[in-house]
């Protein structure tokens, strides 16, 4: 019982020396890597930088101890940082201590929810996420996240988090763009831009290995943010009006306590609620792609109390809300780590640089972390997903729509809800219209297809028809309304056999239909006979009356089913 929610016990008995030497690269390169993003993405949140320091520390060390991925890096992220703005903005004025305050709260309360679906083992709950609703949402958000940067890159005031507010901001400030901060901006985009795509290459050519090649492509970020540290101290480019990182106290993190205000509480539980569920569903891929590659198992459900740890050790350190983060877990896994160990030396890594080092990040141009935000954004906008899913299925395309829509014109809650909605309600939609056709049999065969689509034999006085969807509330009236068209059509009909090969579940109102067809079909001296019904559907209904008060059979096949009917006449 204790190894099922401490995994930790699983494989720290096994650990070996090779192991730790492993963990210790990976967690020095994450370390130096990570730094730059938690940074930015506290400053995207409208926090102290910080706070994100804070955040990728207690945090690593409790998912750690929870977590079941080998390489997933838990801290700050691009997407919870703009939801998480968006959140405090409407209950805080950002740079007080009452934003502060609510951000503890918001990491206490995702924290808690995280761990109370994973002792309720609620990790299913995020399939009602469809995939064309994530990237949608993912997309407007890069967006979104790309036009907040713009103003730090251009030097300029700006605010909002929609579409419509961000470039109004910014089309009222543009007379204000101060240029060296725009040269800086554009040289760090220019550069990253460049590694991203070039930087492999460039060292493959060199005849670096393949896996050392990709590894330093990643460098950029840091590159960007030591020679822009370098030249702002030296030619004091603050003074001449470049914003730079400023001050950031040194130390460990503080031990925090959130405030026990109601109100604040209350205010920031739906927020908290999409903020866990967007974060459990980007780590949870992450973490399942990567455990594939190497055989290895991930528990969804502990994974959401490792991730609901890491929150409330980022609520208890003075942090922000965090994930499993895409860059920085790829970042682990290319390094090469084998264990969770690698998260606990990236901690000690940032534990160390927080201590020490941080007056070493006071000449830090603003514009460099702004120029980072954008350029590993923008990698999240999938034109290409957008185009198959719009080939592919029109009702999916307009859930996508409509995410990415509202996200960008009424902002991140907007959007994700909506999109849920719309997702659940196509859902309900096709399900209670389903798929229902005639079929007959190959000749020569035991095989029965369509009559529509094959060149069949049928039966006058038969019709087999099979349903291709699981039978529940939204289709009941449907499944009636099919059937008694079929009989009205065909006068000489004496046998409908209902083929439930799709058919994974009846529920109540389902049985309440079957038992009203049934009735209605022998007062028109109609027998009712069931095929292929599935064991765990065939369990449910021994627990009725429907099997006893069926005029027809329980065939278990179709082929059974034709063999006897089709010599049986009433």
């Amino acid at each position: 019982m204790l190894k099922r929610y401490l995994p930790i016990l699983t494989w720290l008995p096994h650990y070996t020396r090779r192991l730790a030497g492993a963990d210790l690269l990976a967690g020095v390169i994450v370390t130096v890597m990570v730094i730059p993003q938690s940074l930015a993405y506290a400053l995207l949140a409208g926090l102290p930088a910080v706070v994100g320091l804070y955040a990728s520390i207690l945090p690593l060390l409790a998912y750690t101890l929870l977590g079941t991925s080998r390489t997933l890096a838990v801290g700050p992220v691009a997407i919870i940082a703009l939801m998480t703005g968006a959140a405090l903005s409407g209950v805080a004025t950002p740079g007080t201590p009452d934003y502060l305050q609510a951000a503890l709260v918001l990491s206490m309360l995702s924290g808690l929810m995280l761990t109370a679906m994973g002792l309720l083992r609620l990790g299913f709950f995020a399939n009602f996420l469809s995939h064309p609703v994530i990237a949608g949402f993912l997309s407007a958000s890069a967006v979104l996240i790309a036009a907040s940067q713009a103003a730090h890159l251009l030097g300029i005031e700006a605010s909002g988090f929609t579409a419509l507010e961000l470039v109004a901001s910014l089309a009222g400030h543009l007379e204000q763009v101060h240029w060296p901060t725009l040269l800086i901006g554009l040289s760090c985009l220019a550069f990253l831009v460049g590694m991203r795509r070039l930087g492999e290459r460039m060292f493959l050519a060199m005849r670096m290995p393949q896996g050392l090649s990709s590894l330093l492509a990643r460098t950029g970020p840091v590159i960007a943010v030591i020679v822009t540290t370098l030249l702002s101290w030296r030619l004091q480019l603050a003074e001449h009006g470049v914003a730079v990182v400023g001050a950031i106290p040194g130390g460990l993190p503080p031990l925090t306590l959130p405030p026990l205000d109601l109100p604040l509480w209350r205010a920031l539980l739906i927020p908290a609620l999409l903020i866990s569920v967007i974060g459990f569903v980007e780590s949870i891929s992450m973490a399942q792609m990567l455990a594939a590659k190497r055989r290895e198992r991930i528990s969804p459900n502990q994974e959401l109390l490792g991730l609901g740890g890491a929150n409330l050790a980022a609520a208890f350190s003075g942090g922000m809300p965090v994930t499993g983060g895409l860059s920085r877990t790829v970042i682990n896994y290319e390094s090469g780590a084998r264990t969770p160990m690698a998260g606990l030396f990236a901690a000690l890594g940032i534990g160390s640089v927080t201590l020490a080092m941080t007056p070493l990040l006071h000449h830090l141009p603003i514009a460099t972390l702004a120029a980072t935000i954008t350029v590993s954004i923008l990698t999240l906008v999938d034109i290409a997903l957008m185009r198959q899913t719009w080939r592919y299925s029109r009702s999916d395309f307009s859930a996508m729509a409509v995410t990415i829509v509202l996200t960008l014109v009424e902002g991140v809650e907007a959007g994700i809800i909506s999109g849920v909605l719309l997702s659940i309600a196509l859902f309900l939609y096709r399900t209670s219209r389903p798929h229902s056709v005639l079929v007959g049999r190959i000749e020569g065969t035991e095989h029965f297809r369509s009559v529509q689509r094959h060149e069949t034999e049928t039966i006058s006085h038969v019709a087999m028809l099979r349903v291709d969807e699981s039978l529940y509330f939204a289709n009941a009236r449907y499944l009636e309304d099919t059937i008694y068209a079929l009989v009205a059509n065909r006068p000489e009909l004496e046998h409908v056999v209902l083929i439930c090969s799709a058919v994974n579940l009846i529920d109540a109102s389902a049985l309440e239909s079957l038992d009203a067809i049934n009735a209605r079909l022998d007062d028109s001296r109609v027998t009712l006979h069931l095929a292929e019904v599935k064991g765990p559907v065939m369990d449910k209904l021994k627990q009725s009356d429907l099997l006893d008060t069926l005029t027809g059979r329980v065939f278990l096949s179709t082929y059974a089913a034709w063999s006897e009917l089709r010599h049986r006449r009433d």
